[in-house]
């Protein structure tokens, strides 16, 4: 279905001189506006506590859409975008400012801003009446916690009602994490033996090679553990397990993640290897290691890697392996899922020249090189019965002639649209916190790894019996 321009309304980004803002939502906001998929009537205000004014907001857009818009940056067009953009300097969550510059009944409200600052300014968008009329998006974690989070829902409830808050998680919007669902549920081949009747094991890796960049002093506040297990890692998980919905109704599809949510059974610390890069090399370079970045406390027992085994208590899914791995600074970038099928009952492949056997498996890769690889055993050409893995193997930009789009232009479509799908419920976000509470209530010890490797050696335990495939694959 093709997307359409969503009601009128004023969009206000807080937080809109941060990062997050200048990579992601100003270039979001200026493709939806080149392809004619925002509102026709309202502007685009940012928020943030300089003195800065509409002209100097408009040459840090123009920045941010020349250095990351995927589309680059038209003169005519930027400058059409231009007249939408207003600035307001706030200070806290005094948002009364903000007032006289909006000019739609309706309003989104978009909180690029750390976790701590969230309670001030849901209570200042009550103050100030602007959450009459208003939706708001607010970015992960979700809390700190699962009491935290229950905190954090009853603040936002008390604001605004939970039809109208939207907990953006950026994997939701990627094609290739979409895709799951097409694939699981539109191709009955697969689906026939998405249980624990053929399946072995899941693995699912989100690895990357940069580091923690500018985001120090806040990442000791967060962890990967909260970073990307509890959300993203979680959100896949889900997608991966899930009943199908009766409908892609927002509700239906919801209510199916949270099942598989509430069936994870409370993660074991004793199941858990938590990592921190120390300096190494990446790419070449050489880095330092994560107490040295800025804002580190220097004796941090922070963790940049998590590798975890999960078990789902559910009839599908009873005595499947579920890994799940994340880390920074690891060798390469690579977010991918693995599903590695069960044995053959008897092999009749064995001998002298045989390949060593392996089980079947499918990759879904989401980022890089998005796409989609089955690997089974087929046999070489000759007169030998000599046997080898293979792959038949699907390259998103191959197929479709394109590159998936930015994830953040689909969230902030739907979300201006009112559609739900893509985004996450509060019994979502506490399920995803209950699971791994144990977890945070008693840490286990830091393992260090060196900055360009696969992350510690201790992780192998987690992955025993068969060890890593979805990114160490030399198999």
């Amino acid at each position: 279905m093709a997307l359409t321009p969503p009601p009128d309304q004023d969009i206000v980004v807080v937080g809109a001189t941060g990062d997050l803002a200048r990579r992601k939502l100003i270039p979001a906001l200026y493709n939806l506006h080149i392809e004619s998929l925002l509102p026709a009537r309202g502007g685009v205000t940012g928020v943030a506590p300089f003195a800065w004014d509409d002209a100097r907001f408009r040459e840090f857009a123009r920045d941010s859409v020349a250095t990351f818009s995927r589309t680059g940056i038209d003169a005519a067009a930027f400058a059409s975008f231009a007249d939408r953009l207003r600035f307001v300097p706030v200070e806290g969550g005094d948002l009364g400012p903000l007032r006289a510059q909006l000019t739609e009944e309706r309003r989104i409200v978009y909180l690029a801003v750390p976790p701590s600052a969230f309670a001030d300014l849901i209570a200042g968008l009550g103050k100030s009446q602007l959450a009459d009329g208003a939706s708001l998006v607010i970015e992960k974690p979700f809390g700190r916690d699962l009491e935290s989070a229950r905190e954090l829902n009853r603040t936002l409830h008390a604001v605004i009602p939970e039809r109208r808050v939207f907990r953006i998680d950026h994997y939701l919007g990627k094609e290739t994490v979409q895709n799951l669902l097409v694939f699981r549920f539109g191709n009955s081949m697969f689906e026939r033996i998405w249980s624990r009747d053929a399946i072995a094991r899941v693995e699912i890796t989100v690895a990357e090679n940069i580091g923690v960049e500018q985001r120090g002093k806040l990442y000791e506040e967060i962890g990967a553990i909260r970073d990307i297990v509890q959300n993203h890692m979680f959100q896949v998980l889900a997608i991966i397990a899930m009943e199908a919905p009766i409908s892609f109704d927002p509700e239906q599809l919801r209510n199916e993640k949270v099942k598989v949510l509430q069936a994870i059974h409370p993660v074991d610390p004793r199941q858990v290897v938590r990592g921190q890069y120390r300096a190494g090399e990446v790419d070449g370079a050489k880095v330092v290691g994560y107490r040295r970045e800025p804002g580190v406390s220097r004796s941090s027992s922070t963790e940049t890697y998590a590798a975890l085994r999960v078990r789902l208590d559910s009839w599908r899914w009873s005595g499947v392996h579920f890994l799940l791995r994340t880390g920074k600074r690891m060798a390469r970038r690579d977010t991918r899922v693995v599903i590695t099928f069960r044995d053959a009952p008897l092999h009749l492949f064995r001998g002298e020249g045989m390949h060593r056997m392996h089980s079947g498996r499918l990759e879904v890769r989401i980022q890089p090189d998005e796409g989609i690889a089955l690997r089974f055993v087929a046999k070489q050409p000759g007169p030998e019965l000599v046997t080898q893995m293979v792959d038949m193997d699907f390259k998103y930009g191959e197929s479709f002639k394109t590159s998936p789009p930015e994830a953040y232009e689909r969230l902030l479509h739907d979300a201006l649209d009112g559609d739900h799908t893509l985004f996450i419920r509060e019994d979502e976000v506490e399920s995803g916190w209950a699971a791994v509470q144990r977890v945070l209530d008693h840490p286990p010890a830091i393992a260090l790894y060196d900055a360009g490797s696969l992350g510690p050696a201790e992780a192998d335990r987690i992955a025993a019996p068969g060890g890593w495939t979805a990114f160490d694959d030399t198999a």
